[in-house]
């Protein structure tokens, strides 16, 4: 038998990238220190949330992960705690931009990349003008803990995500997320959003760690401003599905 520990953050986010990676760090080094293992980032830690609007000049944000300031710092970071670190990050391969995660081992390693498999593309969430859908497929990581399998945000609502990374052996499904207000559908999400994650876990028969953004963020693009209220709401649950953990609003 294996104990592992897991934790889930939340932070609102700000134009200094530096700032939010110093935030980050500070939450991961708060939970190691509380015993856990494998620590869970929002999305795109970075940055605000930038897909609110349609804007060009946000493509320059995106990163190989060799080039990526928050994978090379928190490499060390996972190294030094000997904590697993999934990490959200925009990235460019090529001429191609993707949401993606990558993985940190306790020794500070690389496991791998997994690239966004769903992709929204509605106001505020208008991924598609700068996410291509992921061409790595579902993928699950051996780490120093425990088999993990890593969705990001939109992947949350399809089960054949949480089912596949399931039969492919994962221990534990990790979901670091992006969502809060619903502007133009009039709905408070929260709850679906949680209930969609707790069925994976039940039906899977396995832990489900979500990790949301908190607080408003404001992207002004030609003059006019789009807010979001993040919501959130981070959960641990167990392998049937209950919450064990939850972050407020």
């Amino acid at each position: 038998m294996r104990t592992v520990t897991v934790a889930t953050t939340q932070m609102t986010c700000s134009w200094d990238k530096q700032q939010n990676i110093d935030t980050a760090t500070d939450l991961v080094t708060q939970a190691a220190k509380a015993g856990a293992n494998i620590i869970l980032l929002q999305e795109l830690f970075e940055t605000p949330y930038f897909c609110q609007v349609h804007d060009f000049d946000y493509f320059k944000l995106a990163t190989s992960v060799a080039d990526n300031t928050a994978i090379q710092h928190f490499k060390k970071l996972a190294k030094e705690l000997e904590v697993v670190l999934p990490i959200s990050f925009y990235e460019k391969s090529g001429n191609t931009f993707f949401n993606s995660v990558t993985i940190i081992d306790a020794d500070g390693e690389i496991l791998g990349t997994y690239r966004k498999t769903h992709i929204p593309d509605g106001i505020p969430y208008a991924e598609k003008f700068y996410f291509t859908p992921g061409d790595t497929g579902f993928k699950v990581w051996q780490t120093k803990y425990a088999k993990i399998g890593v969705g990001i945000c939109w992947d949350q609502w399809f089960p054949e995500c949480a089912r596949s990374m399931a039969l492919m052996g994962a221990e534990i499904l990790f979901y670091p997320t992006a969502i809060g207000d619903e502007p133009t559908l009039d709905i408070d999400s929260k709850a679906h959003w949680q209930r969609c994650m707790q069925g994976h876990a039940a039906a899977n028969l396995m832990p489900v760690v979500a990790s949301n953004r908190i607080g408003a963020e404001t992207i002004t693009h030609q003059g006019h401003d789009s807010t979001v209220q993040f919501y959130g709401g981070s959960f641990i649950t167990d392998g049937r599905g209950e919450i064990l953990q939850e972050a407020c609003r």
